[in-house]
């Protein structure tokens, strides 16, 4: 029996030798709209670039083996991405939705779906019995993000998968965080996975782009008609340049995951930090479910300063991290999400799930650890 390569080797092979014409290592870029035919009722395959591109199929088909899905399709941002999975359901119906997440996502849900009649309904994926009782007859999905985004809490996904599965709900994990390279969802259970293109996956801060895929084939026709109805594609550019960042995804990852463990042990003993969030120490509540459905921590570390007064100085301070929002490229960034990526959140829910004026979330990269370590010992005090 043929054995399934290993993800590093699949990774760097990302686009090689994908036109057999020319024999060419890198994907061409297929910079076109539309397709010549060579007569009436004959097509090479491709019409028109909405529809599907050359250049985009081939990182649609590299995600779809990533994450061990049917079908994979790329879109112009993650946030296109999740608003057309909207579209599989109808007025009336409910989605849960992990608590603390994305701002974004939460502005998607209340500002532009809600008026629709299409509702969200923020659970705690970590405390399974809660969402149970929130779970009635109009719930039509689960919308999970682990680990969360700041607070990094930790859902089970096989149990939350068996739950979703009794209430034959569909079950969406956004992996942003933790990529194919550390986490995936659908043979833990998921439907469907999306991801913020634009974070990880392109590695380097300068491609928007936005990932789905399905499970099942049925899943993937509505999800395919959606896309190309409503047009919200990846440029044939953007998908080559997303494609050249998952050669590296796999040592980007490793990089930056063995730095985040070293400076989230350094902020849990710093005298200024009164509380450190990541699922590689030990101390984390969701860390031995964690450990046991991803093969790494992630990179991401939030933490809270002793006194929110000192905000403003650590991020003026800073001279190696800087100050951004975003996360997942090969620099590292701090963000404060109270005012930046959880601002559309209303206050008492931001209240009411930890989003506060002492929390900071660093996105850590591939520089020196130990010149990290340092900018935040002299940024913190």
């Amino acid at each position: 029996m043929k054995s399934r390569k290993s993800i590093e080797t699949v990774l760097s092979h990302a686009g090689l030798r994908t036109d057999p014409a020319t024999g060419a290592i890198s994907t061409p870029i297929y910079q076109t709209a539309t397709f010549g035919h060579p007569r009436l009722g004959e097509s090479t395959g491709f019409d028109y670039s909405r529809t599907s591109n050359p250049t985009r199929l081939v990182l649609e088909r590299m995600l779809a083996d990533l994450e061990q899905g049917n079908r994979a399709f790329a879109f112009s941002s993650g946030m296109a991405a999740i608003a057309s999975l909207m579209t599989l359901f109808k007025p009336g119906d409910k989605v849960l939705v992990s608590d603390d997440l994305y701002g974004g996502t939460y502005r998607l849900f209340e500002k532009i779906f809600k008026p629709w009649d299409l509702n969200a309904d923020f659970v705690d994926f970590s405390n399974l019995p809660s969402v149970e009782k929130r779970i009635d007859r109009s719930v039509k999905a689960f919308f999970v993000e682990t680990p969360t985004n700041p607070l990094m809490k930790i859902a089970d996904l096989k149990k939350v998968g068996r739950i979703a599965r009794a209430h034959e709900a569909l079950m969406i994990v956004d992996n942003t965080f933790m990529t194919p390279f550390c986490q995936q969802p659908i043979p833990l259970g998921a439907d469907i996975v999306v991801h913020s293109g634009t974070k990880y996956l392109s590695g380097h801060n300068d491609t928007l782009s936005g990932m789905v895929v399905a499970k099942m084939a049925g899943l993937a026709e509505k999800i395919g008609f959606t896309q190309n109805a409503t047009g919200a594609v990846l440029s044939p550019f953007d998908s080559w340049l997303v494609l050249r960042g998952l050669k590296t995804l796999a040592l980007r990852m490793d990089r930056s995951q063995e730095n985040a463990a070293k400076i989230a042990i350094w902020l849990t003993k710093h005298k200024n930090v009164r509380a450190v969030y990541f699922p590689g120490l030990a101390t984390h509540p969701g860390h031995r479910v964690h450990k046991a459905q991803a093969s790494g921590p992630g990179a991401i570390i939030s933490f809270r300063v002793a006194k929110s007064s000192a905000v403003r100085r650590i991020i003026d301070r800073v001279k190696i991290i800087t100050f951004a929002e975003s996360l997942g490229g090969v620099e590292s960034l701090i963000t404060y999400p109270i005012s930046q990526t959880h601002a559309d959140i209303c206050a008492a829910m931001r209240d009411r799930i930890g989003v506060t004026d002492d929390l900071l979330r660093l996105s850590i990269g591939i520089e020196s650890r130990d010149d990290l370590i340092n900018d935040l010992d002299q940024a913190i005090g």
